[in-house]
């Protein structure tokens, strides 16, 4: 069993100003630092360092060779990465000396798969494989049909959230992660239980991973008609970047469902794992190993 991770790759260009830059201003910054990033990179480093097999599929431009390269070194499979005529996806992202930030994403290079790049992906992947994807490439319903149909084991997790994910059908979904404000998005609900039944009404055999920031997780799966329900309390640490937070729970939640490990012990390791990214700076960069969260 392997995990395929069709996700994006972004440069993250970081600089720190007094304030955010208004209509018509020029503003200096006091600093800049480029960050390797995007979710989907983000996903796969924590995938890898929870100690699952990866394989990650995307595009990249001219400028992603440092990308490819942290892919390289974590053990991730990067043959189905694609080099496009294209400029890499990036974001410049301001901070403020509060530690506020606001984000421009470029899609670029990450808005350039093709069907041909989904057919050849696809053709070494097995039923009972896992598929993880997020929102920020193109042709994602064209993705989550080509895994339906080879019986994958897919999860999503719709962010950024908006209205290209209306063409995919979740009922072909294994598992859907969403934070407490895309629950909201998606269901209409700010309470976690009443966004899972408005799911599971639904999407019957969907089952829902819910992050709760500060308040912790909370997942549902679903097996033989019956539900297994299970909560998890955040581990409190002392914060100075949340940018990577949720693809670390992620990537390891993903890693101990498929070691078959129970839900609460899931939930438990990727709540560890993330508590530790969170103090520290930078988002790949942030992501602990396996032995730092045992």
């Amino acid at each position: 069993m392997k995990v395929l991770n069709f996700g994006s790759l972004n440069l993250d260009y970081v600089y720190q100003v007094d304030h955010f830059v208004g209509p018509g201003e020029t503003l200096s910054s006091t600093s800049r630092a480029i960050k390797l990033g995007g979710k989907g990179l983000n996903q796969s480093v924590a995938l890898a360092r929870a100690g699952a097999k990866v394989s990650h599929a995307g595009c990249i431009g001219s400028e992603g060779t440092t990308l490819k390269a942290l892919l390289d070194r974590e053990g991730v499979d990067t043959s189905n990465l694609l080099t496009v005529d294209a400029p890499q996806g990036h974001t410049v992202i301001q901070v403020t000396p509060e530690g506020e930030n606001c984000i421009l994403l470029y899609g670029g290079s990450n808005q350039c798969v093709t069907d041909a790049q989904i057919e050849r992906t696809f053709s070494d992947c097995a039923a009972g494989d896992w598929l993880v994807l997020q929102n920020e490439i193109n042709r994602l319903p064209a993705i989550v049909e080509a895994a339906h149909e080879k019986g994958m084991v897919i999860a999503l997790n719709p962010s950024p959230f908006d209205h290209r994910l209306d063409a995919v059908d979740f009922g072909k979904l294994s598992w859907l992660l969403v934070n407490e404000v895309e629950a909201r998005q998606i269901t209409g609900s700010d309470d976690p239980e009443n966004a899972w039944r408005w799911l599971h009404q639904r999407y019957p055999s969907l089952n829902v991973l819910v992050t709760l920031g500060s308040e912790g997780s909370a997942a549902w799966r679903v097996s033989g008609g019956q539900t297994e329900n299970a909560r998890q309390a955040a581990f409190k640490v002392k914060a100075v970047d949340t940018t990577a937070a949720g693809d670390t729970f992620t990537g390891y939640f993903i890693t101990g469902l498929m070691a078959g490990r129970p839900l609460s012990d899931c939930l438990r390791l990727a709540a560890k794992a993330a508590a530790i990214s969170v103090t520290r700076p930078g988002a790949a960069d942030s992501i602990p190993r396996l032995e730092e969260v045992q």
